[in-house]
């Protein structure tokens, strides 16, 4: 499939996307949310590739917002909302799928550039970056889900402290709060980015899915719910080919050779 507004790659068991629109500081239109969804759709009917990285393309930013020419020419709340809904539909796509995600944010991530490294697993980040939701600033309310994201992993103080200045903060200041797994140095970015992805192929593919689907919809539940749920996913896993493989691997001391089943 051709795309014009990001490149995406597959090496092996590692996937790439990268927004490469960086003359607009690869600002999110509508035509590249379409192609950001269309590589998600392909990326979940191939079972073997086990890791995404989303990254941008240049040095400055990973995802600068979104396109605010193509904002400032919507002419109703139903428009507004397919806008805030085509993102809405890409992020959900990301949670769902078995691969684990990694946000590589390389430069600004502001508003649904933050927005979109939120929807991923984990996010690290080169020592420049920087984060933020300024889209108070614009008249608006984060709308693909910022707000609410940043509430669940960093409380509901920072989002109202984030939404409400709109203020950008460093990738430390990130870290610290618990936006952001780990920074490294810009031109390492990459490299760690693919270092992360490879360790995560190592494991099994049907545990790997599962625990990030438990992790997922146990922070939905209550705590008593949430265990339930992850004992019914232990006790499906245990009867796996891949259970007996890895098990018989550790006690053979030998390397596992996963099937996936």
């Amino acid at each position: 499939m051709a795309f014009e507004n990001i490149v995406f790659e597959i090496n092996e068991q590692v996937a790439v996307i990268t927004v490469n629109r960086p003359k607009a500081l690869n600002a999110l239109n509508s035509a590249t949310i379409r192609e950001l969804g269309q590589a998600v759709d392909q990326l979940a009917q191939d079972s073997g590739v086990r890791a995404l990285i989303i990254t941008g393309a240049g040095e400055k930013a990973f995802v600068a917002g979104a396109d605010i020419s193509e904002v400032n020419s919507i002419e109703s709340s139903l428009q507004g909302s397919q806008m805030s809904e085509a993102l809405h539909d890409v992020l959900w796509k990301l949670g769902e799928l078995p691969q684990v995600t990694i946000a590589a944010i390389n430069g600004f991530a502001l508003g649904g550039g933050f927005e979109l490294a939120l929807g991923c697993d984990i996010r690290l980040a080169s020592e420049q970056a920087q984060v933020g939701l300024p889209e108070v600033g614009l008249g608006l309310v984060p709308g693909w889900g910022g707000a609410l994201r940043v509430q669940r992993l960093a409380g509901t103080g920072v989002a109202k402290y984030l939404v409400l200045t709109g203020e950008r903060i460093p990738a430390s200041e990130a870290q610290r709060l618990g936006l952001i797994e780990k920074i490294v140095p810009a031109a390492e970015l990459l490299d760690e980015a693919h270092k992360l992805a490879a360790k995560v192929a190592k494991n099994a593919p049907l545990a790997t899915a599962l625990a990030k689907r438990l992790i997922n919809r146990g922070a939905e539940m209550s705590l008593r719910d949430a265990i339930a749920y992850e004992n019914g996913i232990f006790g499906q896993l245990c009867v796996t080919e891949d259970v007996k493989e890895g098990t018989s691997a550790f006690l053979e001391k030998r390397a596992a050779k996963w099937q996936g089943k």
